[in-house]
């Protein structure tokens, strides 16, 4: 009977600890508010290493090639690297939409998300406009 209660107790602190383990691997997760729909300009950003002056990502500390679908987002909506990793929909006033990685804040912008010049491309936009509106949501 003590041999059975004993397993008992060891599974139960086992399960315990696979749980606590699960939720401390990914400790951003979850530390911003779902957004849909919100209204912002997107501005032309280069990623690529010698482009804009910038130093690499700040989310994983890398260049990345112009004809990726990666984006900056204004500190508020990087909310401390939360949405680092995640992809969001970026949508034209036409609803026509383009998912793209975060991958970098944009410190000091405000309602701002940067696009490479690949997203650019695909809504069939000239990156010498320098800005467009556009909305965009969590996925």
């Amino acid at each position: 009977m003590a041999s059975t209660t004993n397993a008992a107790v060891i599974f139960g602190i086992l399960v315990f600890l696979q749980v606590s383990c699960a939720f401390s691997r990914h400790p951003a997760e979850g530390k911003f508010e779902l957004r849909q729909n919100v209204p912002a300009v997107m501005t032309v950003n280069g990623f690529q290493e010698g482009e804009g002056g910038g130093g690499p990502a700040a989310c994983d500390g890398q260049y990345h090639s112009d004809d990726e679908f990666v984006v900056s987002l204004s500190s508020e909506w990087y909310a401390g690297g939360a949405r680092c990793g995640r992809v969001i929909r970026i949508v034209d006033p036409s609803n026509y939409g383009i998912n793209a990685k975060v991958v970098d804040e944009c410190a000091g912008c405000d309602n701002e998300v940067g696009a490479s010049s690949h997203i650019w491309k695909n809504f069939d936009l000239d990156t010498s406009l320098g800005q467009v509106d556009m909305k965009w949501s969590d996925l």
